[in-house]
């Protein structure tokens, strides 16, 4: 996969890369504006974190001027604490997702797996994981051929488990992606667990193998090879 990453932070720059490579991803940087608005013209990517704020412009017109080209390519804002108008915005228009300074790199390498997988699945917009079947169009759920009814909350709670398949995601990595900032101003994570005990006893109820696996004192993962216990 190939990454374009847009952050004039050197030291945050450089952590971003060596992780990526360290993935097995190609990866691209640019530190200004210019840089950036060339190199999207230029090249072409599978995904583009952009910050905001840039010497020489500002990252949501690099958004949508690379939504211009080619709105395929998925696109993650990293954006400063508590700039939610410029969340917005970039989400309007169409990022794929944000995540707030500072972050962990192995959120956001769930991020990119997330993004990836939704804009992977193209036209065909399903996806197969054993007897479950997920169609990320019309946001239904169905295992054996039969519906199952989630939550709105739950349909994405098991889409991010699916797109990070095999990969450890913590209370809070898992809180953040579907709940945003808002997570900051609680006392606990406990709904965490809540909404993931609704989404296995629903599945496995349907006749879905058990694919969550709790990683004590970590968090879940998804595991589609066994079924746990």
């Amino acid at each position: 996969m190939k990454v374009l990453i847009i952050e004039d932070n050197t030291d945050l720059l450089e952590n971003i890369e060596t992780y990526l490579d360290r993935e097995g991803y190609v990866s691209e940087s640019a530190t200004t504006y210019d840089e950036a608005f060339d190199k999207i013209y230029a090249h072409s990517y599978d995904i583009v974190l952009i910050d905001i704020m840039l010497p020489g412009g500002n990252g949501l017109q690099l958004l949508s001027e690379l939504k211009s080209i080619d709105h395929q390519t998925g696109s993650i804002i990293i954006s400063a604490k508590n700039a939610l108008d410029d969340k917005i915005e970039g989400l309007n228009l169409g990022a794929d997702d944000y995540l707030t300074k500072p972050f962990h790199l192995s959120e956001l390498h769930a991020r990119i797996r997330a993004v990836n997988r939704r804009k992977n699945l193209g036209g065909e917009e399903e996806l197969e994981v054993g007897n479950i079947l997920i169609n990320a169009s019309t946001r239904e759920v169905k295992v054996d051929g039969e519906p199952v009814n989630l939550t709105p909350k739950e349909f994405d709670l098991l889409e991010y488990f699916v797109a990070n398949k095999n990969h450890v995601l913590s209370k809070h990595t898992i809180a953040e992606h579907l709940w945003g900032d808002y997570v900051d101003h609680l006392e606990n994570l406990d709904f965490v667990y809540q909404h993931i005990k609704n989404l296995r006893k629903k599945l496995v109820e349907a006749g879905a193998e058990d694919y969550l696996e709790t990683v004590y004192g970590i968090g879940y993962k998804f595991n589609p090879e066994t079924s746990s216990t």
